[in-house]
């Protein structure tokens, strides 16, 4: 019975290690995650471990909504003359095959995905959903992951 269980666990390691993975056609999201927000914030942040567009084909994504937030955005930062970046609004994100696309916490010159209007503050542990709209792809929705990054030095406040 133990060697029946041990083997069972083995079988299902592959799976468990892309559980937080998900897949649209030739689109890889990969461990999408927010940072915790304090109390009575109105805004969040949403980032990807991997974003990828595998495939010949281009696609574009062209819209995000999750029903904790009144509004959700694409955001690109910019560093401006004095070095601080600048937070620019997206309406789109271009996705030519093979592309990967910066989506860390530490990445100045990456993007994430602004939560506007939060419903409420963001804790560490929380799980919540996000559908990520592509024009070619169409939606995937994924379950995005509250957590502390251990690394908070690309991190700027909007």
């Amino acid at each position: 019975m133990i060697r029946w269980v041990l083997a069972m666990f083995c079988l299902a390691l592959p799976l468990m290690g892309n559980a937080h993975g998900y897949k649209a056609g030739r689109l890889l999201a990969d461990h999408p995650y927010a940072l915790p927000t304090p109390p009575g914030a109105t805004q969040g942040m949403v980032f990807f471990r991997t974003f990828k567009k595998r495939g010949r084909t281009a696609d574009r994504l062209i819209g995000v909504e999750s029903p904790v937030a009144e509004q959700v955005s694409v955001h690109q930062a910019m560093p401006n003359a004095a070095g601080r970046p600048l937070m620019r609004s997206e309406p789109h994100i271009d996705l030519p095959p093979g592309a990967e696309v910066r989506f860390r916490h530490n990445h100045p010159d990456g993007y994430h995905l602004m939560l506007r209007g939060l419903k409420r503050p963001l804790q560490v542990g929380d799980r919540f959903p996000l559908v990520l709209i592509f024009e070619q792809a169409g939606r995937l929705e994924v379950s995005v992951w509250v957590q502390q990054p251990r690394d908070l030095s690309g991190h700027h406040n909007h």
